[in-house]
């Protein structure tokens, strides 16, 4: 963990510096979505018992903690391997890859729980009704630290900063309006259900609004979170010791 926070100091020295206008900037997509649906579209309707409002912000919450905690790690760790080249010291620095590997996902999940958090904090004044709880508090810690380990696996894996944004189109963009955000993945066909339910943001999303509305807690989902967590952990470990070959 030492080595570990080695690596992740100098990120966190960065963020020091830049943080009123990093949270800014990653504050103004989240709450340009809970204007447009949870205001505009889904002025008066009711989901499951509960207004469009109050489901709507948890998946919200999710969708900041995968694009803060995936953009955090992934996109600065690309830059610094591809552009600046100063990845190449850090795999010749005398630590284990896998304190490499935490250091870098850790900036993303810092990062992602900043933007949360703050847009959380702004929730609670929106919808004082939801229910900020330890089971709330560990789903989003998962929630965080799973897109940032996968945000280090695909900039492992990319030869150019185009091949991120290839990603993000291919992959986060269908999971920012299919990922059961904006409404309830349970009213839909079954075998589109099916396909749903294979993405991360899907179960971060159903856990963390089962929190936020004292609703029963799909563990299922949790457990689920933490299999992506450990086989993008796991992929990472791969890709990182491809590349110090």
């Amino acid at each position: 963990m030492i080595d570990a926070y080695s690596i992740l100091w100098s990120d966190l020295a960065a963020l020091k510096r830049r943080w009123p206008r990093y949270l800014v900037t990653t504050l103004i997509s989240p709450i340009l979505y809970l204007v447009a649906f949870g205001w505009g579209l889904g002025k008066g309707i009711d989901v499951n018992g509960t207004s469009y409002l109050e489901f709507v912000i948890p998946g919200i919450i999710a969708l900041t903690a995968m694009n803060a905690s995936f953009n955090g790690a992934g996109t600065r760790l690309n830059v610094d391997r591809l552009y600046f080249k100063s990845f190449d010291e850090c795999l010749m620095a005398p630590i284990s890859q896998y304190s490499l590997l935490l250091g870098k996902a850790l900036i993303g999940g810092v990062r992602g729980l900043i933007s949360s958090v703050a847009f959380l904090i702004l929730a609670l004044i929106i919808a004082p009704a939801m229910h900020v709880s330890l089971p709330f508090m560990l789903g989003l810690l998962l929630c965080c630290l799973t897109f940032a380990f996968l945000g280090v696996l695909v900039a492992l894996l990319a030869r150019s900063h185009e091949d991120m944004a290839t990603f993000g189109s291919l992959i986060l963009m269908p999971m920012v309006f299919l990922g059961g955000t904006f409404f309830s993945v349970s009213q839909l066909p079954a075998g589109l259900k099916l396909v749903l339910y294979t993405l991360p943001l899907t179960h971060a999303s159903l856990f963390l609004r089962a929190a936020a509305l004292d609703q029963p807690l799909p563990w299922i989902s949790f457990f689920v979170l933490l299999g992506f967590f450990g086989a993008f952990l796991l992929g990472g470990i791969r890709a990182l010791k491809k590349i110090s070959i």
